[in-house]
């Protein structure tokens, strides 16, 4: 009887009223990371491409074909357009608001579900202006239709007043928002003008038919303060801007547009341009409905895979036979493309669209792109040579370093045969193949058993590694964690690091979920980016997520993140039977080889994140390694003052 009062004495009560329900908008101010993707800069700028989006959507659709975006002096963002305008009449499930309220107030409202407003569009989980709104602390919601004027003001997602009628407007028409990011959430970050004018001008090459005038009242140098882009070649013409002076194999870019409703009768369309250069490091640029998505998806692999099939069938048919050789990785290498599908209702991953996921748009892609290949190569034989001998030579040399990796592994694996030191897989060449760094033995042996021993190796560190930000040259290349490192990966530091020299496809970065196992992985990536960074630029470096929490309740068992899924999981039940039981995961060693394969390791079931530099803003990069790993203790307290405000709680 004591323990059961010690035990609730200690413990708050588990019951209804434990149960937090988040309501309107509040659950983006609570986790504005899943909506947008954090509270950093990046994150600050995709404000703005959330609502540029929707005018971009009035474009495309054909309703608009004019959009303005200026940044006030107060870094505050108005977009304008000459669309249809928003909506201002009450909405039929709810009389008492307009269909604005709803839309910039609700979280899933919108008029890109059914796909009856807009055919195709880049928004489609009606959170976006509504994000936008619940983010800032001021917006203000103008819409001109039927030659009247109206307005909303909102603030933190919450109206200041209903719809009003402010005036007339006899030569206007279409939506404005005004906008000014909440510094409660975003802290010290201030919208760029150089980001924002890339982003404006990418915008206009996406769709020919729009003009976009840029202003901005805060001036950078570099950047214009007045623009105007309208740009009737579309992607071409953006290829050409973006090779510039660099020599080309081909005189004028493989580029073309098809409608998918004229080739296979269905809604949307694809357009692209490629050119190959000695000059410097290919390259893919790829949209889907005029959103950026960076980490590629279906349409990137459909359009590699008609690239691929063309120019093996050009070499078949001039009777090369080296042409059979030539794959994916060798096109990518000089290959600058850009790549921009329209289709209905498109799957992406996540709210911030960096990945598209619809498996039809693969198809449509490849076919189209496809023929139009087959044509241009028949049709300039002279650039269609060039491009096939430079793609032979690339071939040939991955084919040569593959032979060469496989004797550097044999040697490797011989100097690294230590107790708990490189376990390799038996996988001779480098493509498909993984390396996971964990901390510690006992993570090393779990992993041994979770592994995949074709294509999965392990490296266990002892400890923490040195911290190489202002460490001398010679202190590093006498450190044993970090000699056994870069001999595992089979390259050299800094200046001698080649990264064609690496033995394996992805290195994963797997440590516990915990502060310390958090440290390790940013010890980690500051050595890859300071000695190693074309590792990180060609997307060989990845974080894994393991899981914090193992849920069980009867038969069914759950793995979660963090906290908040934990939470969530327990108030919404696993279906099964029984109290459900909690494992908190101190550390990967006390996960079971079997949690560790399916929660971590196994490709089909696991979760990785890509480690990548903002190419918009690389400075920045290096700017905050420098404060958070430097020798200079006052920027990291700057840092911590600065921002931990944000920080909601601690596990420590």
């Amino acid at each position: 009887m004591a323990d059961d009062l010690l035990h609730s004495a200690a413990e708050p009560e588990y019951d209804a009223s434990s149960i937090e329900v988040l309501e309107g908008l509040e659950p983006v101010r609570k986790r504005p990371g899943m909506y947008i993707g954090g509270t950093d800069d990046r994150a600050l700028h995709h404000l703005v491409a959330e609502v540029l989006d929707n005018s971009m959507d009035e474009a495309v659709a054909g309703h608009a074909n004019r959009i303005e975006v200026t940044l006030h002096s107060d870094f505050s963002i108005e977009i304008r357009d000459n669309g249809r305008g928003i909506p201002i009449d009450p909405h039929p499930k709810f009389p008492g608001k307009s269909a604005l309220e709803v839309i910039l107030c609700t979280l899933h409202a919108g008029g890109k579900f059914s796909g009856k407003a807009y055919e195709t569009s880049g928004g489609l989980h009606g959170v976006g202006a509504s994000v936008v709104n619940a983010l800032s602390d001021s917006m203000v919601v103008q819409v001109a239709r039927n030659k009247e004027l109206y307005e909303q003001r909102f603030s933190r997602g919450i109206p200041l007043g209903p719809v009003a009628k402010i005036g007339q407007a006899p030569n206007r028409r279409g939506t404005t928002v005004i906008f000014h990011a909440d510094e409660e959430i975003f802290g010290s970050h201030r919208f760029k003008p150089s980001r924002l004018f890339k982003m404006v001008r990418s915008k206009a090459y996406l769709f020919s038919g729009v003009e976009i005038r840029w202003k901005t009242e805060i001036e950078d140098g570099d950047t214009p303060t007045e623009a105007t882009f309208h740009f009737p070649g579309g992607l071409s013409d953006y290829l050409v801007e973006t090779l510039g002076s660099a020599s080309t194999y081909a005189d004028k870019p493989f580029s073309g547009i098809v409608d998918f409703k004229e080739k296979f009768g269905t809604p949307g369309k694809v357009e692209w341009a490629i050119n190959w250069t000695p000059s410097r490091d290919g390259f893919i640029q790829s949209y889907c409905n005029t959103v950026p998505t960076p980490e590629g998806g279906t349409h990137e692999a459909g359009f590699w895979a008609a690239i691929l099939k063309g120019i093996r069938a050009y070499g078949e048919l001039v009777n090369n036979k080296k042409a059979s050789q030539i794959n994916r990785d060798d096109l990518i290498t000089g290959g600058c493309a850009l790549v921009s599908c329209f289709i209905r209702e498109p799957e992406f991953v996540g709210q911030t669209k960096d990945r598209l996921a619809t498996t039809e748009a693969q198809r449509l892609v490849e076919n189209s792109v496809r023929d139009h290949f087959d044509n241009w190569l028949a049709s300039d034989t002279k650039s269609a040579g060039a491009i096939l001998d430079f793609l032979v030579l690339r071939a040939e040399e991955r084919l040569r370093r593959r032979q060469e990796k496989e004797t550097a592994r044999k040697s490797a694996t011989k100097k690294l045969r230590l107790p708990g030191k490189l376990t390799d897989c038996t996988n001779k060449n480098r493509e498909g193949t993984e390396i996971f760094i964990v901390e510690g033995d006992s993570a090393g042996g779990s992993a041994k058993g979770a592994r995949f021993r074709e294509t999965q190796a392990l490296l266990p560190l002892k400890g923490k590694i040195l911290n190489v930000l202002g460490a001398a040259s010679n202190k590093l290349s006498s450190n044993a964690e970090i000699r056994d490192l870069c001999e595992a990966l089979g390259v050299g530091l800094g200046p001698k690091f080649n990264v064609d020299d690496l033995r394996y496809d992805k290195i994963i970065i797997m440590t516990d979920a915990d502060v310390d196992g958090a440290h390790i992985a940013a010890l980690l990536m500051t050595f890859f980016y300071t000695q190693m960074r074309p590792l990180i630029d060609q997307g060989h470096l990845y974080l894994a997520c393991p899981p914090l929490y193992r849920l069980t309740q009867g038969a069914k068992r759950l793995y979660v993140a963090d906290d908040a899924a934990k939470e969530a999981a327990l108030a919404k039940g696993l279906g099964g039977k029984g109290k459900i039981d909690v494992q908190r995961f101190k550390g990967l060693g006390e996960m079971d080889a079997k949690d560790l394969k399916e929660t971590t390791m196994d490709p089909a079931t696991r979760t990785l994140i890509r480690v990548t530099i903002d190419e918009d803003e690389p400075g920045e990069t290096g700017d905050l390694v420098e404060r958070l790993m430097g020798k200079k203790p006052e920027l990291r307290f700057q840092y911590i003052q600065e921002n931990a405000r944000f920080v909601e709680e601690l596990d420590v």
